[in-house]
Formats: C-alpha cells, sequence, structure tokens
C-alpha cells in the first residue's frame, strides 16, 4: 500500500478530548479514495457507495503528521472496493483501518455504469500513456 496524503493535525481537528475528531478523519479519507477512485475509473464522477466496520486502533493528537494509504482490492463492473490504512508518518504506528470504501462509477445521466477496468492502474503507466500520445 502506497501511502501519499499527508495531514498536519490542527487545532480544528481536535475533538474535546484533545485528540483527533474521527469525522475529520473520515471526511479525509472519503476525500482521498474519492480521488483514488476518480484516477483509477478516469470519470471525476463517482460515488461512495459503502464503508465497511472502522477500526479506530489508536488516536492522534496536535501537531502529529498522519498518512493515508489506499489502495484497490476488487474491481466490479460499475464500482471499484478500496481499502485504506491510516498511520503515524513519524512512528508509524497504525491509527484506523477500513476494509472496504465501495465507490460506484456513474454515466453523464446519473446512473450506474460500467467502467472497464480490472486492474490498478499506476501512475508510471499514465505518463506512458501521456507520452505515446506526445507528437514533439
Amino acid at each position: 500500500m502506497n501511502f501519499h496524503t499527508r495531514k498536519w493535525v490542527k487545532p480544528e481537528d481536535l475533538n474535546p478530548n484533545g485528540t483527533l475528531f474521527g469525522g475529520s478523519l473520515l471526511r479525509w479519507i472519503d476525500e482521498e479514495a474519492a480521488i483514488y477512485a476518480i484516477v483509477q475509473l478516469e470519470n471525476n464522477k463517482v460515488v461512495t457507495k459503502y464503508i465497511s466496520q472502522i477500526d479506530f486502533v489508536s488516536s492522534a493528537k496536535q501537531g502529529d503528521i498522519i498518512e493515508l494509504g489506499i489502495t484497490a482490492s476488487h474491481f466490479g463492473t460499475t464500482s471499484i472496493t478500496l481499502r485504506c490504512e491510516v498511520r503515524n508518518k513519524i512512528t508509524r504506528k497504525s491509527i484506523l483501518t477500513i476494509e472496504k470504501l465501495v465507490f460506484v462509477n456513474m454515466g453523464k445521466d446519473g446512473n450506474p455504469e460500467p467502467h472497464g477496468k480490472t486492474r490498478i492502474k499506476y501512475i508510471e503507466e499514465q505518463f506512458n500513456k501521456e507520452d505515446d500520445n506526445d507528437p514533439s
């Protein structure tokens, strides 16, 4: 799993206990997962369908830097299933895991639409595809 997104835990992200508010973390995860799904499915019209059990195993406090890791675990006909782990960037201690986040590929009419994808597309492939189309 690659960890690309990092967040700095700031005072406005804290709950009354002085630790990271779960709602802030879930918002960051949903946004990051949606971006991942958009890139994988090559469609900016995806919606969150399902998020499985969320397992908070530790907390983060003000000043911590956390990182979000997301990877695709399954490609359906109109959906993509992702897995997420959040950890402390410095200590590498796990903060949260989510085994399944399902996003649905939507068509222009607002209904689920087959995406035709069957495997993870890595960034290197995207650049190679762009290089192949470069007329210079």
